[in-house]
């Protein structure tokens, strides 16, 4: 995003109150997607994005300031009617971890609200209160205390006897998180397709005959990943390396996939579960690399002169390998999810501001939602492949071997080499 349209963001958000701000996330995203998407057709289409979504802001700000009272105090329960919908509070919860799986709330006969969710088990340890374990539904989605804990903004919290936060009391949370138990659930499932079709394998369907059902399916993926991954870019080495590479594939694939769920959670989409895929790949890259792969990086083939400035830029190169990575799967699958609840959201913020205007925003809101999650669908086969593929590219670099190649009309000089591109 550029400098102009940070400054531009931030003026309109000032502007109005808080029912209309969630439409500047849609706004942000749809700069920053197009600045990273298009050239100068698509800054011109942006422009004019600015200019209808700023003057619609300023028009939705003056309706809503209208409300408040004439001396220009706003009384309490104008604030709360303003606050019917949170898509902040909405989105957030979609896309960050939790102890429970919450799928709706709803409002009984008796006036109350009623949340549907599956609770996960918590466990803490303390070192003034020792171990802890129950359900997260002792905290009643956060609204109650148990046993000297209370659930805040998804953190557990160590208080006192009237509900004051206990700074006194250390808190390790080693509690299966939604995260945790969808990575584990995907984990299970991904092993037992594995090992069915394995069995097949054994009892000769795929050997003597051809594979059938699932099994087809998962051998064209793995056939492509050797054929299209593995070989090219790790030449007659790539036995040694396929299965880590199938099993990134795939695991990616398959919690990517649960992810769409509607009410799971969005594990591709954590930066935890990234850093550890970047981890490993990091780790597997560095023992890989020869002795030509670290002679590049730390006596890169250059005059002297230059080796100074370039052995800095090559050590980085080292660590920006696994931090694209990380940051790419993350980045992708976080900010599909954001996108579609906007969307959505978008009907309950248009139905605050007139019944008429949410009802007949509905069809194109969810018309988007869909072609987006649709959309959503292909880019978790197409990350787990990219992930895939780079992790295979930066091994293949860092087996390597040296090349001497002879040019009678070009001759090199002696103790140069090709440069390496990073």
């Amino acid at each position: 995003m550029s400098w102009q349209n940070i400054h531009i963001y931030h003026f309109l958000k000032f502007l109005s109150p808080f029912p209309v701000k969630t439409l500047y996330i849609n706004l942000s995203l749809l700069i920053f997607a197009a600045n990273l998407q298009n050239g100068m057709r698509v800054k011109r289409l942006k422009s004019l994005l600015v200019a209808v979504f700023s003057l619609s802001l300023l028009l939705f700000s003056q309706v809503l300031s209208a409300q408040d009272n004439e001396d220009g105090d706003t009384p309490k329960d104008a604030h709360s009617k303003k606050e019917g919908f949170d898509a902040n509070a909405v989105i957030f919860e979609h896309v960050l971890d939790a102890h429970q799986f919450h799928f709706l709330s709803y409002k009984g006969s008796d006036g109350e609200e009623h949340h549907v969710s599956i609770p996960l088990p918590v466990i803490l340890y303390s070192p003034q209160k020792g171990l802890d374990v129950f359900m997260s539904s002792k905290f009643h989605h956060g609204h109650e205390a148990y046993n000297g804990y209370k659930l805040e903004h998804g953190k557990i919290h160590a208080v006192t006897g009237d509900g004051a936060l206990d700074e006194s009391v250390k808190v390790y949370d080693l509690s299966l998180t939604r995260n945790v138990a969808q990575m584990l659930l995907a984990l299970i499932i991904l092993v037992v397709i594995m090992l069915n079709v394995a069995k097949k394998y054994r009892t000769g369907v795929g050997v003597t005959k051809a594979p059938t059902g699932l099994q087809n399916a998962v051998e064209s993926v793995i056939t492509f990943v050797r054929d299209e991954v593995a070989r090219p870019n790790l030449g007659h080495k790539y036995e040694k390396y396929l299965p880590y590479l199938l099993t990134i594939f795939f695991f990616i694939l398959v919690n990517s996939i649960f992810g769409l769920i509607p009410g799971s959670a969005n594990v591709t989409g954590n930066i935890a579960f990234t850093a550890v895929l970047g981890v490993i790949s990091f780790v597997i890259i560095s023992f890989s690399g020869n002795k030509h792969y670290w002679g590049h990086i730390f006596n890169p083939p250059v005059p002297g002169g230059i080796k100074f400035i370039l052995i800095p830029v090559e050590i980085l190169g080292v660590f920006t390998k696994p931090f694209a990575l990380i940051i790419r799967l993350f980045a992708n699958m976080l900010a599909g999810h954001i996108i579609i609840i906007c969307l959505i959201s978008l009907i309950f913020i248009f139905g605050g501001l007139s019944r008429a205007i949410g009802w007949g925003f509905s069809p194109i809101s969810i018309a988007f939602a869909v072609f987006i999650y649709l959309i959503e669908i292909l880019v978790a086969f197409i990350q787990a492949f990219i992930f895939t593929n780079l992790t295979a590219v930066f091994i293949g670099q860092a087996i390597e071997e040296t090349h001497h190649h002879e040019d009678d009309h070009h001759p090199k000089k002696e103790g140069y080499d090709d440069a390496v591109i990073i």
